[in-house]
């Protein structure tokens, strides 16, 4: 693949839930996303997005999954909506063999570009699991502030993964889409 390409990003539709199932699993879960930083797998087991959930998101107004191709190939995808009178950035893959490679750092700009000059929101929110402290670290060198606000995992919904410890939870990233992007 040729990795001079630019990206090329457009908006999911319903026939992509199946592939973006498998790209979004393929990141987090199991022995294809160690390959990978982000992978999940120590950490929970099972699913790391539901059909139905992923149908909901591209349907709904204001929200919008972003796929990055290049050269006719998937790389990467995020979700983004609207919440809270702010930007939501969630569902972040990039493909595991590929990590490290500035693609994440593209699509991200690419998502608060979307919520600060398409929908003129002045922030941008996420939710990271707490014990995952390198991707933590990647977020606020992008610009990301951790906010103190924590929310529970959602034990006992297998639509989200199947829990390996008992101590999870998610904390609350924050940024200022005023401010020059990093």
């Amino acid at each position: 693949m040729n990795t001079l390409l630019p990206l090329h990003y457009r908006a999911a539709t319903i026939d992509d839930i199946p592939a973006l199932v498998e790209l979004v699993t393929s990141a987090y879960r199991g022995d294809s996303s160690r390959k990978g930083w982000t992978t999940e797998a120590d950490i929970l087991d099972g699913n790391r997005i539901d059909p139905e959930v992923l149908r909901q998101d591209i349907e709904r107004p204001r929200s919008r999954v972003v796929i990055a191709e290049r050269d006719g190939q998937w790389l990467a995808c995020a979700h983004i909506c609207e919440q809270d009178g702010g930007g939501y950035f969630g569902m972040f893959t990039v493909r595991p063999d590929l990590q490290s490679a500035g693609l994440g750092k593209a699509v991200l700009a690419e998502a608060e570009r979307i919520v600060r000059d398409e929908w003129k929101l002045p922030v941008m929110r996420m939710t990271v699991i707490d014990v995952r402290a390198e991707l933590i670290a990647w977020y606020e060198r992008r610009g990301y502030q951790r906010t103190g606000i924590t929310k529970p995992f959602p034990y006992g919904d297998e639509r989200f993964g199947i829990p390996r410890r008992d101590d999870l939870r998610f904390e609350v990233l924050v940024k200022d889409l005023a401010e020059p992007s990093t």
